[in-house]
């Protein structure tokens, strides 16, 4: 029963400033996007090419989740991003009150994207609103069909499905016809879109997207 209380009233504190930033955001002209996946999915890829794909004339800013390390802002600093590196020492997910603090130390003047790289796993990040505008949820080939069923959640609240690496799909077991369904049935208002950044294949759907609904 405590525990209860507890989780729903720390959840309720999160849900007002999370409602909070997204006002304040809204207000500057500034959209955040809550970016969602495993491990090693090709978020930093995927937002480096994203980055420099409408600089300079659409400026972006970067919050990055990370555990411990720096690695993932230094490399989008290097494509055009301001970046802000958020570390939560072990913690599996960020919260809206670590983006209230982020953006009170970042420079905001004529950004319009806001990214939000959130730490590596598709369980805890998906319950924790951060003020977005949207959500996109990235699945990569490698890591098997079976992981719509399995996390569910993560999938169900993405506004964008992106099925990643798919440059990698002849070396693996995963079949992109399923996974497109499964996550249709789970949420048929989500795009779904099969990309590989590194070898610039369906990339140009993926910047359609964010122009459509960020921009």
């Amino acid at each position: 029963m405590v525990r209860i209380k507890v989780m729903k009233a720390v959840s309720t504190k999160n849900d007002e400033i999370a409602a909070g930033i997204r006002a304040e955001l809204a207000e500057r002209g500034i959209k955040a996007l809550n970016i969602i996946s495993s491990p090693g999915s090709g978020k930093t890829t995927l937002l480096e090419r994203t980055i420099a794909h409408f600089a300079p004339d659409i400026r972006s800013a970067v919050i990055v989740g990370d555990p411990f390390t720096a690695n993932d802002a230094k490399r989008l600093e290097v494509a055009g991003g301001n970046a802000f590196q958020l570390n939560t020492e072990g913690s599996c997910h960020l919260t809206a009150p670590m983006i209230r603090a982020a953006l009170d130390e970042i420079d905001l003047s004529g950004i319009k994207l806001l990214f939000i790289e959130n730490i590596g796993n598709l369980i805890c990040p998906s319950a924790w609103d951060l003020g977005e505008a949207a959500r996109v949820t990235l699945l990569s080939v490698t890591e098997g069909t079976d992981k719509v069923d399995k996390y569910r959640r993560a999938f169900h609240i993405a506004h964008c499905v992106l099925i990643t690496k798919t440059d990698l799909a002849p070396s693996c077991d995963f079949d992109l016809e399923k996974a497109t369904a499964d996550i249709q049935a789970l949420n048929s208002r989500a795009t779904v879109l099969p990309l590989s950044a590194k070898a610039s294949e369906g990339m140009e759907a993926w910047y359609n997207w964010v122009k459509q609904h960020l921009l």
